[in-house]
């Protein structure tokens, strides 16, 4: 997969809904009742973060959820990427990004989700082909203002702002011309994955899913 197909494919899973659920799963026996939950509330793309033990195994689980599209984030070495697509992710997320990590995500065709922060990031991505990029740490890296001054420059990127997002501010993203979706954790918060309050859960993605 060339730079360009993968970016193009990651532009497509962020346009099928506002909001990408940027999930921690500690029990893969919840994950695919969490996957039911936030695609029956209109939030298909799933990014299970690889921070747990559980990751893996409840991506294995979530693969097998109709209508989902679920991904691995927090890839960080070519070992994470070949785990990811082992386990059935069909996508992939990373905080950043460096020539190994890219080369793997290619090499697997696995459509990746670069992390980028800074104007020359941004514009190492564009010359090697990729024109959707993760925003990241989003609010600690100056938030929407900042996002929306790389617009101006860098016409050609667009990005899934992650990192602080939250019913707070999720609209002064979702309005800048160069955010395509965001990543957001409050849309599963633990207590209910923990109360398997599916319902509630659904609820929250029916909302999210709503925004623009």
């Amino acid at each position: 997969m060339t730079p360009t197909e993968a970016s193009a494919r990651s532009l497509e899973i962020c346009r099928l809904a506002p909001v990408i659920p940027v999930l921690t799963v500690e029990d893969a026996a919840t994950a695919a009742d969490l996957a039911r939950a936030l695609v029956a509330g209109g939030l298909p793309a799933l990014e299970v973060t690889l921070r747990t033990p559980a990751a893996l195994e409840a991506i294995r689980e979530m693969a097998g959820v109709e209508g989902g599209v679920v991904g691995a984030g927090t890839l960080l070495t070519p070992k994470d990427v070949q785990a990811a697509v082992d386990a059935g992710a069909r996508f992939g997320v990373s905080p950043g990004a460096t020539d190994r990590l890219l080369d793997a995500a290619e090499e697997a065709g696995l459509p990746l989700l670069p992390g980028a922060v800074t104007p020359s990031e941004v514009m190492r991505l564009l010359e090697r082909g990729y024109t959707t990029m993760k925003f990241f740490p989003a609010e600690a890296s100056g938030g929407a203002p900042a996002l929306k001054a790389f617009a101006g420059p860098l016409p050609r990127a667009v990005f899934c702002p992650t990192g602080g997002v939250s019913l707070k501010n999720v609209r002064d993203y979702l309005s800048l011309p160069n955010t395509v979706c965001v990543g957001g954790s409050w849309v599963a918060p633990a207590d209910k994955v923990a109360a398997t309050d599916w319902a509630g859960i659904e609820t929250l993605a029916r909302e999210a899913a709503a925004l623009s």
